[in-house]
């Protein structure tokens, strides 16, 4: 069955796209955290970044190098980029995708 990112993906949901390449889609999350809040997600179905494999280094640095693109087109200079990797840790899409934040203080710890 194929995840709510793969369907977004493939136009089934609209989304509000800000980058579109032939490896991955940009688009704003529906429930940001920051002014600015848009989620890289690869057109191959990932489930987590540690089920990837030496042959998904690529991509991962592609997704990578987009969210810096990505964060540079909505005029960010400062950001957070963040890949939650299990339910535990606050994934709650089980499709593989970076968190570009930004646009408001994000000191750590939160405050």
């Amino acid at each position: 069955m194929p995840t709510l990112f793969t369907r977004i993906i493939q136009g089934e949901i609209p989304s509000d796209r800000v980058w579109e390449d032939d490896l991955c889609v940009a688009f704003r999350d529906i429930h940001p955290t920051a002014p600015v809040h848009v989620l890289v997600v690869p057109r191959k179905e990932l489930t987590r970044l540690d089920q990837m494999t030496t042959d998904d280094e690529p991509l991962l640095g592609h997704l990578m190098h987009v969210a810096v693109k990505v964060a540079k087109q909505e005029g960010l200079t400062d950001f957070r980029t963040v890949v939650n990797t299990g339910a535990g840790a606050g994934q709650s899409v089980f499709h593989l995708h970076v968190h570009v934040i930004g646009g408001r203080s994000l000191s750590w710890p939160p405050g």
